[in-house]
Protein backbone atom coordinates (compact mmCIF):
# COMPACT_ATOMS: atom_id res chain seq x y z
CA UNK A 1 0.00 0.00 0.00
CA UNK A 2 3.22 2.46 1.13
CA UNK A 3 4.77 1.45 -2.04
CA UNK A 4 1.64 2.15 -4.14
CA UNK A 5 1.28 5.67 -2.72
CA UNK A 6 5.37 6.30 -3.15
CA UNK A 7 4.51 5.87 -6.89
CA UNK A 8 1.52 7.55 -7.17
CA UNK A 9 3.22 10.66 -6.07
CA UNK A 10 6.24 9.93 -7.56
CA UNK A 11 3.95 9.79 -10.88
CA UNK A 12 2.01 13.70 -9.87
CA UNK A 13 5.44 15.51 -8.88
CA UNK A 14 7.23 14.15 -12.12
CA UNK A 15 4.13 15.69 -14.03
CA UNK A 16 4.34 18.69 -12.58
CA UNK A 17 8.02 18.90 -13.14
CA UNK A 18 7.45 18.17 -16.76
CA UNK A 19 4.85 20.87 -17.13
CA UNK A 20 6.97 23.38 -14.96
CA UNK A 21 9.53 22.42 -17.99
CA UNK A 22 7.27 22.82 -20.46
CA UNK A 23 6.42 26.25 -19.23
CA UNK A 24 9.31 27.53 -19.22
CA UNK A 25 10.55 25.98 -22.43
CA UNK A 26 7.64 27.84 -24.12
CA UNK A 27 8.47 30.78 -22.59
CA UNK A 28 11.97 31.09 -23.33
CA UNK A 29 12.05 31.90 -26.64
CA UNK A 30 9.38 34.27 -29.06
CA UNK A 31 9.04 34.03 -33.24
CA UNK A 32 8.75 37.18 -34.74
CA UNK A 33 6.62 36.90 -38.03
CA UNK A 34 7.76 38.84 -41.40
CA UNK A 35 5.90 42.37 -41.64
CA UNK A 36 6.80 42.48 -37.32
CA UNK A 37 9.03 44.12 -35.33
CA UNK A 38 9.88 42.90 -31.67
CA UNK A 39 10.62 45.07 -28.60
CA UNK A 40 11.69 43.05 -24.99
CA UNK A 41 11.15 44.20 -21.98
CA UNK A 42 12.56 42.37 -18.57
CA UNK A 43 10.97 43.46 -15.52
CA UNK A 44 9.35 46.40 -17.14
CA UNK A 45 12.68 47.69 -18.65
CA UNK A 46 12.91 48.17 -22.61
CA UNK A 47 15.68 46.64 -23.94
CA UNK A 48 17.90 47.62 -26.63
CA UNK A 49 18.09 46.10 -29.73
CA UNK A 50 14.50 45.34 -32.23
CA UNK A 51 14.08 41.98 -31.91
CA UNK A 52 13.28 41.45 -36.13
CA UNK A 53 11.66 38.31 -37.88
CA UNK A 54 12.87 34.65 -36.49
CA UNK A 55 13.17 33.07 -33.76
CA UNK A 56 15.11 35.01 -30.16
CA UNK A 57 15.52 33.78 -26.39
CA UNK A 58 14.37 35.73 -23.85
CA UNK A 59 14.20 35.02 -20.16
CA UNK A 60 10.93 33.32 -19.30
CA UNK A 61 7.93 34.40 -17.11
CA UNK A 62 9.79 37.58 -16.07
CA UNK A 63 9.90 39.08 -19.87
CA UNK A 64 7.54 40.51 -22.16
CA UNK A 65 7.55 40.76 -26.03
CA UNK A 66 5.63 43.87 -27.44
CA UNK A 67 5.23 43.49 -31.37
CA UNK A 68 4.82 46.27 -33.97
CA UNK A 69 3.11 45.86 -37.37
CA UNK A 70 6.07 46.88 -39.73
CA UNK A 71 3.57 47.04 -43.24
CA UNK A 72 2.38 49.46 -45.07
CA UNK A 73 -0.53 51.38 -43.01
CA UNK A 74 -3.12 53.93 -43.99
CA UNK A 75 -4.50 56.49 -42.15
CA UNK A 76 -6.79 59.67 -43.22
CA UNK A 77 -6.84 62.54 -41.51
CA UNK A 78 -8.26 66.09 -42.10
CA UNK A 79 -6.76 69.45 -42.27
CA UNK A 80 -7.52 73.09 -42.80
CA UNK A 81 -5.24 76.11 -43.28
CA UNK A 82 -5.14 79.43 -45.08
CA UNK A 83 -3.57 80.24 -48.08
CA UNK A 84 -1.55 83.33 -48.75
CA UNK A 85 -4.24 85.44 -50.09
CA UNK A 86 -6.05 84.77 -46.50
CA UNK A 87 -8.60 81.68 -48.25
CA UNK A 88 -9.68 78.97 -46.21
CA UNK A 89 -8.94 75.75 -47.44
CA UNK A 90 -9.74 72.50 -46.29
CA UNK A 91 -8.76 69.18 -47.51
CA UNK A 92 -8.26 65.00 -46.35
CA UNK A 93 -5.43 62.93 -46.51
CA UNK A 94 -4.79 59.64 -47.25
CA UNK A 95 -1.47 58.81 -45.71
CA UNK A 96 0.54 55.38 -46.50
CA UNK A 97 3.08 55.10 -43.61
CA UNK A 98 5.14 52.05 -41.31
CA UNK A 99 6.84 52.26 -39.24
CA UNK A 100 11.03 51.64 -38.81
CA UNK A 101 11.82 48.39 -37.89
CA UNK A 102 15.44 49.57 -36.14
CA UNK A 103 13.81 52.25 -34.24
CA UNK A 104 10.63 50.59 -32.67
CA UNK A 105 12.67 50.35 -29.17
CA UNK A 106 12.36 54.19 -29.08
CA UNK A 107 8.90 54.34 -30.64
CA UNK A 108 7.76 51.97 -27.48
CA UNK A 109 9.42 53.99 -25.31
CA UNK A 110 8.53 57.75 -26.26
CA UNK A 111 5.15 56.91 -27.96
CA UNK A 112 3.27 53.45 -27.25
CA UNK A 113 1.35 51.53 -29.08
CA UNK A 114 0.50 52.76 -32.81
CA UNK A 115 -2.96 54.38 -31.88
CA UNK A 116 -0.83 56.61 -29.27
CA UNK A 117 1.37 57.23 -32.62
CA UNK A 118 -1.75 58.30 -34.97
CA UNK A 119 -3.59 60.61 -32.69
CA UNK A 120 -0.37 62.31 -31.03
CA UNK A 121 1.93 62.29 -33.46
CA UNK A 122 0.93 61.60 -37.27
CA UNK A 123 -2.32 63.81 -37.22
CA UNK A 124 -0.84 67.26 -35.58
CA UNK A 125 1.74 66.88 -37.86
CA UNK A 126 -0.27 66.24 -40.84
CA UNK A 127 -2.07 69.84 -39.50
CA UNK A 128 0.97 71.42 -39.29
CA UNK A 129 2.79 70.40 -42.70
CA UNK A 130 -0.57 71.23 -44.77
CA UNK A 131 -0.62 75.06 -43.36
CA UNK A 132 2.92 75.42 -44.45
CA UNK A 133 2.34 73.91 -47.88
CA UNK A 134 -1.15 75.82 -48.43
CA UNK A 135 0.47 79.32 -46.90
CA UNK A 136 3.20 79.10 -49.95
CA UNK A 137 0.05 79.84 -52.71
CA UNK A 138 -2.82 81.40 -53.30
CA UNK A 139 -6.40 79.97 -53.58
CA UNK A 140 -5.90 79.92 -57.38
CA UNK A 141 -2.92 77.94 -57.28
CA UNK A 142 -4.15 75.46 -55.10
CA UNK A 143 -6.08 74.11 -58.15
CA UNK A 144 -3.87 74.86 -61.03
CA UNK A 145 -0.71 73.70 -59.54
CA UNK A 146 -1.92 70.62 -57.19
CA UNK A 147 0.77 68.90 -57.71
CA UNK A 148 3.31 71.40 -56.51
CA UNK A 149 1.09 71.54 -53.28
CA UNK A 150 0.86 68.06 -52.87
CA UNK A 151 4.41 68.09 -52.84
CA UNK A 152 5.42 70.69 -50.51
CA UNK A 153 3.04 68.88 -48.44
CA UNK A 154 5.37 65.63 -48.88
CA UNK A 155 8.21 67.26 -48.68
CA UNK A 156 7.32 68.64 -44.78
CA UNK A 157 5.08 65.69 -43.57
CA UNK A 158 8.52 63.68 -44.57
CA UNK A 159 11.27 65.41 -42.41
CA UNK A 160 8.80 66.41 -39.57
CA UNK A 161 7.80 62.04 -38.92
CA UNK A 162 11.57 60.53 -39.83
CA UNK A 163 12.75 61.80 -36.68
CA UNK A 164 9.72 59.79 -35.31
CA UNK A 165 10.70 56.63 -36.53
CA UNK A 166 8.31 56.69 -38.95
CA UNK A 167 8.43 56.21 -42.59
CA UNK A 168 5.98 57.98 -45.03
CA UNK A 169 5.70 56.12 -48.83
CA UNK A 170 3.22 57.97 -50.34
CA UNK A 171 0.45 60.67 -49.67
CA UNK A 172 -3.11 61.17 -51.73
CA UNK A 173 -5.36 64.27 -51.26
CA UNK A 174 -8.87 62.37 -51.24
CA UNK A 175 -10.95 65.91 -51.05
CA UNK A 176 -9.95 69.48 -51.50
CA UNK A 177 -12.65 72.11 -50.46
CA UNK A 178 -12.98 75.98 -50.38
CA UNK A 179 -14.66 78.29 -48.53
CA UNK A 180 -18.15 79.53 -49.37
CA UNK A 181 -16.98 83.13 -50.20
CA UNK A 182 -14.99 81.56 -52.81
CA UNK A 183 -16.84 79.15 -54.61
CA UNK A 184 -19.88 82.09 -54.98
CA UNK A 185 -17.06 84.09 -56.43
CA UNK A 186 -16.37 81.42 -58.89
CA UNK A 187 -20.04 80.91 -59.77
CA UNK A 188 -20.69 84.41 -60.60
CA UNK A 189 -17.10 84.36 -62.97
CA UNK A 190 -18.38 80.96 -64.91
CA UNK A 191 -21.67 83.38 -65.47
CA UNK A 192 -19.64 86.10 -66.72
CA UNK A 193 -18.00 84.24 -68.63
CA UNK A 194 -20.79 82.37 -70.25
CA UNK A 195 -22.68 85.51 -70.95
CA UNK A 196 -19.40 86.91 -73.00
CA UNK A 197 -19.30 83.59 -74.53
CA UNK A 198 -22.51 84.12 -76.74
CA UNK A 199 -21.50 84.65 -80.73
CA UNK A 200 -21.10 88.08 -81.76
CA UNK A 201 -23.33 88.52 -84.93
CA UNK A 202 -21.86 91.28 -87.35
CA UNK A 203 -24.43 93.67 -88.54
CA UNK A 204 -25.32 93.48 -92.49
CA UNK A 205 -23.77 95.59 -94.93
CA UNK A 206 -25.89 97.64 -96.83
CA UNK A 207 -26.64 96.03 -100.74
CA UNK A 208 -25.84 98.51 -103.09
CA UNK A 209 -28.03 96.33 -105.54
CA UNK A 210 -30.95 96.71 -103.32
CA UNK A 211 -34.25 98.88 -105.20
CA UNK A 212 -36.50 100.98 -103.02
CA UNK A 213 -39.64 102.25 -104.39
CA UNK A 214 -41.72 104.50 -102.65
CA UNK A 215 -44.92 105.83 -103.50
CA UNK A 216 -47.23 108.47 -102.33
CA UNK A 217 -46.08 111.42 -100.42
CA UNK A 218 -43.42 109.51 -98.68
CA UNK A 219 -41.97 109.91 -102.01
CA UNK A 220 -41.19 113.30 -101.71
CA UNK A 221 -38.99 112.24 -98.21
CA UNK A 222 -35.50 112.05 -98.54
CA UNK A 223 -34.47 108.59 -98.80
CA UNK A 224 -31.66 108.29 -96.42
CA UNK A 225 -29.15 110.17 -95.15
CA UNK A 226 -26.69 108.86 -97.44
CA UNK A 227 -28.06 110.61 -99.76
CA UNK A 228 -27.25 114.31 -98.54
CA UNK A 229 -24.78 116.15 -100.53
CA UNK A 230 -22.03 115.07 -100.74
CA UNK A 231 -22.89 111.75 -100.69
CA UNK A 232 -26.35 111.97 -103.13
CA UNK A 233 -24.19 111.01 -106.63
CA UNK A 234 -22.23 108.22 -104.75
CA UNK A 235 -24.83 105.95 -103.47
CA UNK A 236 -28.24 107.20 -104.35
CA UNK A 237 -29.67 108.11 -107.69
CA UNK A 238 -33.27 109.91 -107.49
CA UNK A 239 -35.28 109.31 -110.14
CA UNK A 240 -38.79 110.67 -109.93
CA UNK A 241 -41.77 109.65 -112.42
CA UNK A 242 -44.26 111.44 -113.85
CA UNK A 243 -47.31 109.16 -111.58
CA UNK A 244 -45.72 110.16 -108.25
CA UNK A 245 -43.22 107.52 -107.39
CA UNK A 246 -39.87 107.95 -106.80
CA UNK A 247 -37.00 105.05 -106.78
CA UNK A 248 -33.99 105.16 -105.14
CA UNK A 249 -30.92 102.74 -105.82
CA UNK A 250 -28.41 102.68 -102.93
Amino acid sequence: MKSFSSQGFQTTLALILVGIVALIGLNSFVIINPGEAGVLSILGKAQDGALLEGTHLKPPLISKVDIYDVTVQKFEVPAQSSTKDLQQLSASFAINFRLDPTQVVEIRRKQGTLQNIVSKIIAPQTQESFKIAAARRTVEEAITKRDALKQDFDVALGDRLQKYGIIVLDTSVVDLTFSIEFSKAVEENKSLNSEHSEPFILPRKPNRKLKRTLTGPRARQKPSAYCEEPYRRRFCSDRRSTNGTASFRW
